[in-house]
């Protein structure tokens, strides 16, 4: 195997390098004059005509704050235009809280999500981190109201959607919010080093690993307003963008990487960290069990059933950018060889199949014969995913993805 697909070479980094740079300037057109992101095309080009959504906006601000960490020209003044939108059009001055995007006529969309809000936090995050005019208030606010509106502290866990006013919250509970709330916690605690957040990081993720050990370590989605699990959620759309039926091995292996993350954060020994890491072990391995080459080519199907078979074959970018980060993370934790040879294995696939080497950036979707479709993701809407997979197999394990950058670059 050429030694650019093997961790801790010297061609591995630089191949890294390179796509960190490819994927930052991909991005640089996705400032709306009024400052959200528009979602971008095949080639970056910005797609004016469809809607500015928050949740990307906010990845956008995020992405261009590693890239100020890691010195790429003129990414202050990118995550200065994303901040503006997220403070500006893209903030309800009425009720509070975040529109969860703009139209391209101006008009807001309806509702309140949880995920956007979590992707708020983040983005304020990153860009205190690097000390942007209003990021710290920004924070401050976006704390307050998730704090107030999102979070449940009696069940541990955040709800997933109000209507536009906050008078009425929708039954349905997700963990796709939750999960990107505990990306959202943790880097609140590695930025401002409140304890309070890491340890409600901490009480989701003890509630997903129950949830996965009773379906043979396949995560439910979707869940009632009582949390009980709905095994059947849109059967009859199994491809949905956000609630795709059945089990999703992406979010699998995304959860084992910010378990890890989350343990090795608060346990200073391998001991106490230890059944969380297996946790993560046991998430990642069901899910390349079931998914990777799972019909007989290179890939991570989307989506499975509950005993395991593909339902949705095609494959993901951001699935990928996950499975790279924790097959890394993981080596990282346990040393294992299987790790490392699934990020070789996971580097190789992307070079030949997922990498666009005509136009950058990675093909957003590809059918199960691995050629790009645009059904569920069409275009490349932002880069996050796929910026984060250049990073964190060099970070350290234990802390977000902006303060490990930032302790690479000394």
């Amino acid at each position: 195997m050429d030694r650019k697909y093997i961790i801790d070479t010297e061609e591995n980094k630089r191949f890294m390098s390179e796509l960190t740079e490819d994927l930052l300037r991909f991005g640089h057109r996705f400032p709306a004059p009024t400052g959200s992101s528009y979602y971008l095309g095949d080639d970056g080009t910005p797609w004016t005509n469809r809607p500015r959504e928050t949740w990307i906006t906010c990845r956008m601000a995020h992405v261009y704050s590693l890239g100020t960490i890691l010195g790429h020209e003129g990414s202050e003044a990118l995550v200065d235009q994303a901040l503006k939108g997220i403070r500006g059009e893209l903030h309800d001055d009425i009720n509070g809280g975040w529109y969860p995007g703009i139209t391209s006529e101006g008009h807001v969309l309806p509702n309140k999500q949880c995920y956007a809000h979590a992707f708020v936090i983040l983005a304020a995050c990153s860009a205190v981190l690097i000390k942007r005019p209003g990021a710290r208030e920004l924070l401050d606010e976006a704390l307050d109201l998730y704090d107030k509106k999102f979070w449940n502290d009696e069940e541990g866990l955040s709800c997933d959607t109000w209507n536009t006013d906050f008078t009425v919250c929708d039954p349905y509970r997700g963990l796709n919010a939750n999960m990107h709330t505990v990306e959202a916690f943790l880097a609140v605690a590695d930025v401002t080093d409140n304890k309070l957040y890491r340890n409600r990081a901490g009480r989701i993720i003890d509630h997903v690993i129950a949830w996965a050990k009773e379906n043979d370590w396949r995560i439910p989605e979707h869940f009632t307003s009582n949390w009980e699990a709905d095994l059947d959620c849109n059967k009859d759309r199994p491809a949905d963008q956000f609630k795709p039926y059945g089990a999703t091995p992406g979010h699998g292996i995304e959860w084992a990487r910010l378990i890890t993350q989350w343990a090795t954060s608060v346990f200073s020994d391998s001991e106490g960290s230890e059944k969380y890491i297996d946790a993560a072990k046991n998430l990642f391995r069901r899910a390349i069990k079931d998914a990777w080459n799972a019909d007989g080519t290179p890939g991570i199907v989307y989506t499975t059933d509950w005993e395991g078979k593909p339902v949705v074959h095609d494959r993901m970018h951001w699935t990928l950018a996950e499975a790279i980060n924790t097959s890394a993370v993981l080596y990282r934790a346990s040393g294992e060889a299987f790790y490392a040879d699934m990020y070789a294995t996971f580097m190789e696939y992307l070079d030949e199949k997922v990498l666009d080497h005509v136009n950058g950036s990675w093909y957003h979707q590809l059918d199960q014969n691995n050629k790009p479709i645009a059904t569920v993701w069409p275009g490349k809407s932002d880069i996050y995913h796929a910026l984060q997979a250049t990073l964190i197999p060099y970070c350290d394990i234990s802390v977000s993805v902006a303060v490990g950058v930032m302790r690479m670059r000394g």
